[in-house]
């Protein structure tokens, strides 16, 4: 494939991530931050994500599966998640937290249990959908290309 057709696929690939709510500003404002000092600012500050998601998400798992639950940790832990997803416009992972913060101030078990599992599936899908991301920007970059810069007037 010619560097011109990788190119149109991330353009097209990205506004599909936007207009599906993946995403949001807050992610084109990080690109924003990445220059040719910093080249891979954005990859280094979403895999910093990930991992530390993967480790909040197992924290939460493990909060939640305690016999006398303490809600104010699982709080603690969504908030934090909530947070970092919100920094890099993970957005459909924040809007599945704030719905989480709000069953743990109810301290209903079982919807947070069900949040946690939709929070789940959100921040694995988002990954999957930046590491593709991330991988298109690798061939276009590997063939000798330049990443396109994004409008966000789609």
């Amino acid at each position: 494939m010619e560097v011109g057709q990788m190119q149109r696929r991330l353009v097209d690939y990205t506004k599909s991530l936007f207009m599906e709510g993946f995403l949001d500003g807050q992610f084109s404002q990080l690109q924003q931050l990445q220059d040719e000092s910093n080249p891979d600012f954005v990859v280094e500050v979403v895999s910093l994500f990930f991992d530390d998601s993967e480790k909040l998400l197992n924290d939460l798992a493990i909060a939640l599966d305690q016999p006398n639950v303490d809600f104010k940790r699982v709080d603690a832990h969504v908030h934090q998640l909530k947070g970092s997803s919100s920094s890099i416009g993970a957005q459909r992972v924040k809007n599945a937290c704030i719905a989480f913060c709000n069953f743990c101030k109810q301290h209903n078990i079982e919807s947070c249990l069900r949040c946690l599992q939709q929070v789940k599936q959100e921040f694995y899908l988002v990954k999957n959908k930046l590491e593709t991301l991330f991988r298109l920007e690798q061939q276009i970059v590997g063939a000798g290309g330049s990443i396109p810069v994004m409008e966000m007037g789609f």
